[in-house]
């Protein structure tokens, strides 16, 4: 069975490489936008879906993982920044305050013709930032591709008091234990 990671995310291929299997990568490029009305949750689980039957295409025996990733606060996405001065806003916002990052993770079997899909909140309460404090990580990080400019993988661990998650790869972007419990059900012992 081939294993696609349908992402351009060098972080999401580093996390799938700890799995040890061997897979490709393919980039989806698809219409990230909302729909009217819908939920965080439901656009995350539907962005991710569309990612993983783009990357599997008409290969029979293929499963492929798509995910997406917003930062979810007060009823706004927090996309990524795309700049400096976006990402100091956006941090501006967070500062002191809890935020909700949202994976919405899918691995779908080509043979089944079938989707598995979940979404995995993490809860991340931002220390009080001083401008000083943006500054220097933003200069560091450069987080621009990152939703709500936030890498919890590097120094971005120093902006926080806590994060919370039943997956603690979520914040990364692939939660590796739904990853995993999906690829069983699809086939593929892991």
């Amino acid at each position: 069975m081939n294993l696609i990671l349908a992402s351009s995310s060098p972080f999401r291929k580093q996390l799938l490489q700890r799995l040890r299997l061997p897979f490709q990568t393919v980039n989806p490029d698809i219409d990230e936008s909302p729909l009217e009305g819908e939920s965080h949750e439901a656009m995350v689980v539907r962005l991710a879906c569309e990612k993983a039957r783009l990357g599997a295409g008409n290969r029979k025996e293929t499963l492929c993982i798509g995910a997406d990733t917003i930062a979810s606060f007060n009823g706004e996405i927090l996309g990524k920044p795309l700049n400096h001065d976006t990402a100091v806003l956006q941090l501006k916002k967070m500062s002191g305050k809890e935020v909700v990052f949202l994976t919405g993770i899918c691995v779908y079997s080509a043979a089944l013709k079938q989707s598995f899909s979940a979404v995995v909140p993490t809860y991340v309460k931002f220390r009080p930032l001083s401008e000083q404090t943006i500054e220097q990580y933003l200069k560091l990080e450069q987080p621009y591709q990152s939703s709500g400019s936030f890498k919890s993988e590097t120094t971005g661990c120093a902006l926080i008091e806590y994060s919370k998650s039943d997956d603690p790869t979520a914040i990364m972007g692939l939660p590796l234990i739904m990853v995993c419990e999906f690829m069983r059900k699809a086939g593929l012992p892991v």
